[in-house]
């Protein structure tokens, strides 16, 4: 394996990214020039602040939505596209250390951001501290863009694009190797309908996950009981009503899912007549690809669509369903919404949009994907695995000729928005030499 890392430039990264975690940098209440909140804005001051002290040049938006640090010369921009937000801790309990001061332990990094993205956010910096170091020139600029609202509704990116020049080809260092070439379309929204006078319902999640409960406690619970029992859908009856218990993943997994709440509507319907959003539902079964109401909805790259309800609403006012779409990289939105449109209307519904991120798509056999394929390799010896895609979502598709490029190893422990983050010594060391070789492969060699 090449050795373009040190151990001094390691343990170098590790007292930066000890500066960076230690700002609680989640989303907060608006401050003037904090529009994220005062930790992002002083996460993004400091990550600015170690990116002058090794020597590139930086801006920084005075208004806070991003910043952005670079080096070497020519017309050509080569992007590294990192966020310096995190998810708030949670329960602090479940953490066995302080989750915003960078701890080593057992031969790992822990607290908030240590993977996701602080971590492969330092890394990536000094790496090309590293090269810099060692003698080498770059045949383009490189630029580190940071951005201070990924976790949330990419605010801080979409004003970066208002008022920068784009870059010509770049990674998100926020995945996992080998890289993400295809990420599919994110569309949220909602189905509004009509509402009833015969039940009311406040089943509300997160968009972006598969719900694992859902609970009732209104008119004709036995019968609600009995129509569970006849679809053979686990639930419990207890003092609160009833439960209907499902499997919660991420909505990007959909039909990996057990959704309860359209396990519930499902029952429901078989005791509510006319109640337009339970026959919409019963209609669209528990197919999670959308099948049963739009038809098969798929492409050569990136496989079906997903379509996730998460909520569901119902009362005297009107019936709200929140819907999370994944949709394949081949497949024009525009007309997919249209076909939604069509399909529910019958059911007395409508479409509302809520946010859209366009797809991801680097063709694997484009020269980005293949150098980056084969500098993986060259550093890990792992010739086996292929470049993947994702119904998920990176800032690589914020930007054209992006890919997800690591930093997470296929080996690497996944604790992203998880109690006691942490990423393994070994593994930045393993990520910041696969680093090194991409950057010396596409801009030194």
């Amino acid at each position: 394996m090449t050795n373009y890392i040190t151990d001094e430039i390691q343990n170098s990264a590790i007292k930066a990214l000890e500066r960076l975690v230690a700002q609680p940098s989640f989303n907060t209440e608006a401050e003037p020039n904090a529009p994220f909140g005062k930790g992002i804005r002083l996460a993004l001051d400091e990550i600015i602040k170690i990116a002058d002290e090794l020597g590139f040049r930086t801006y920084e938006d005075p208004e806070g939505y991003y910043g952005y640090a670079e080096i070497g010369e020519g017309d050509e921009i080569f992007g590294l596209i990192c966020h310096v937000d995190v998810v708030p801790a949670g329960d602090l309990s479940a953490w066995d250390t302080n989750p915003f001061e960078l701890v080593q332990k057992d031969g790992s990094l822990f607290g908030r951001g240590t993977q996701d993205d602080k971590g492969p956010t330092i890394a990536s910096l000094f790496t090309v501290k590293a090269l810099l170091d060692q003698g080498y020139t770059f045949n383009k600029r490189i630029r580190f863009i940071f951005g201070t609202d990924e976790e949330i509704l990419w605010r801080g990116m979409d004003k970066y694009n208002q008022k920068e020049s784009g870059i010509d080809m770049g990674i998100a260092p926020d995945a996992e190797f080998p890289l993400v070439y295809a990420e599919k379309g994110l569309q949220q929204s909602y189905l509004i309908g009509p509402g009833t006078d015969k039940l009311e319902l406040d089943l509300m999640n997160a968009f972006n996950a598969v719900p694992g409960l859902a609970n009732y406690n209104g008119p004709k619970l036995d019968k609600v009981e009995s129509a569970l029992k006849n679809h053979g859908f686990e639930y419990e009856r207890n003092t609160d009503g009833l439960t209907v218990q499902g499997n919660s993943v991420h909505a990007m997994n959909a039909p990996e899912g057990t959704n309860a709440v359209l396990r519930l509507a499902i029952a429901l319907a078989d005791v509510f007549d006319g109640v337009e959003a339970l026959e919409f539902i019963k209609q669209f079964g528990e197919d999670a690809t959308g099948s049963n109401i739009l038809g098969e909805i798929k492409d050569d790259v990136s496989g079906q669509l997903t379509f996730n309800i998460s909520s569901l609403q119902i009362n005297e006012k009107e019936s709200r369903m929140q819907i999370d779409m994944r949709i394949p990289v081949k497949v024009e939105h525009d007309d997919l919404i249209k076909t939604i449109e069509e399909k529910v209307a019958p059911f007395g519904l409508r479409y509302e949009d809520f946010d859209y991120l366009e797809p991801l798509y680097v063709p694997k056999d484009s020269e980005l994907v293949n150098t980056l394929m084969s500098s993986y390799a060259k550093i890990t010896g792992d010739t086996k695995s292929q470049p993947g895609i994702s119904g998920g979502a990176t800032f690589a598709r914020t930007m054209k000729n992006s890919v997800a490029f690591g930093a997470m190893l296929t080996t690497t422990p996944d604790f992203m928005h998880q109690a006691n983050e942490n990423w393994p010594l070994k593994d930045m060391r393993t990520a910041m030499e696969i680093y090194a070789e991409a950057l010396y492969q596409l801009l030194i060699k």
